[in-house]
C-alpha cells in the first residue's frame, strides 16, 4: 500500500530525516513513535507532499509520488489528518466535512456515495453530529481533532495519515479519539498513526516503528515492541 525507502529530508540545510524506511500494509494500522524532534511530523509532511523529499522513494499502490504537490497525492487517495488539526473555522461542520470529499465531488477521484459517508461520518462522530451546523472555530479543541479526522475519511481513501490526534486534548477524549483508530482499523481501514501516546498507539497498531533522531532505531509487531525493555524505559513509563 505505502512505501517508504531510504527517506530523507528537512527544511533548508537542516537534514531532519536520514534514510527511514517504512511499510504501510493494506488493511493495517502501522504506527511511528518517537519523542518531540524525532521527525514524526516531517515523515508525514514528506509523504503527503508538504516538503520535498531529497533522497530516498515513497511509493503509494504502486505508484512513486516523492516529490508529487499534495493536491495529486489527495486524488490518489491518501488523506491527512494533520497535527494541529487546521479545520477551516469559518466554516460549518459539514461544510469543512464536504471539502474532505473535493476530489471526489470534481471527479479527479471516483463519486461514490458522499452522502452516505457524510451520514457515516457524522455517525462515528457523534458529537459533530450534535453540531453539524456550528462554525468549526467555535468547537473545542477535541472536537476539531474529531472534525479533522472525520473530514479526511470523507476522501474514501485508501489510507489515513494521523498525525498526533491525541495532542492537547483530555483523557477522556483520547480514550474516544482511540476507539474511534480502532473501529477505523476493524472495518479494514489502512492507516499510519503518528503519535506521542505510545501505549496507546501500541495497543491499535499492528506494527510500530521508533523513531530518533531521523533514524528508525527499532520496529517490530506492536506486542513484541510493548514488551521491548529499551522501548518500555523510553516511551512507555508515563505514557496513557
Amino acid at each position: 500500500m505505502l512505501a517508504i525507502k531510504n527517506l530523507e529530508a528537512g527544511y533548508g540545510k537542516v537534514k531532519v530525516l536520514h534514510g527511514i524506511s517504512i511499510e504501510v500494509p493494506k488493511g493495517q494500522v502501522i504506527t511511528l513513535i518517537g519523542s518531540n524532534g524525532a521527525g514524526k511530523t516531517t515523515t508525514m509532511r514528506a509523504v503527503t507532499g508538504m516538503i520535498k523529499p531529497t533522497a530516498g522513494e515513497i511509493t503509494l499502490s504502486q505508484t512513486r509520488i516523492d516529490g508529487f504537490d499534495s493536491y495529486k497525492i489527495a486524488r490518489l487517495g491518501l488523506a491527512h489528518s494533520p497535527e494541529g488539526r487546521r479545520v477551516f473555522s469559518t466554516m460549518t461542520v459539514t461544510d469543512n466535512l464536504i471539502l474532505g470529499a473535493f476530489p471526489r465531488l470534481t471527479r479527479s477521484r471516483p463519486k461514490g456515495d458522499v452522502n452516505g459517508d457524510l451520514d457515516r461520518a457524522l455517525e462515528l462522530f457523534p458529537r459533530l453530529k450534535e453540531r453539524r451546523n456550528q462554525l468549526a472555530g467555535t468547537l473545542s479543541g477535541g472536537e476539531q481533532q474529531m472534525l479533522a479526522m472525520a473530514r479526511a475519511i470523507m476522501l474514501n481513501p485508501e489510507i489515513i495519515l494521523l498525525d498526533e490526534p491525541s495532542m492537547g486534548l483530555a483523557p477522556i477524549l483520547v480514550d474516544e479519539v482511540f476507539k474511534i483508530i480502532a473501529r477505523l482499523k476493524s472495518e479494514g481501514v489502512t492507516m499510519l498513526l503518528v503519535e506521542q501516546f505510545a501505549a496507546a498507539a501500541l495497543n491499535v497498531a499492528d506494527y510500530g516503528y521508533v523513531l530518533e533522531n531521523g533514524r528508525i532505531t527499532a520496529h517490530g509487531p506492536a506486542e513484541k515492541l510493548k514488551n521491548d525493555p529499551a522501548v518500555k524505559a523510553a516511551y512507555l513509563g508515563g505514557s496513557h
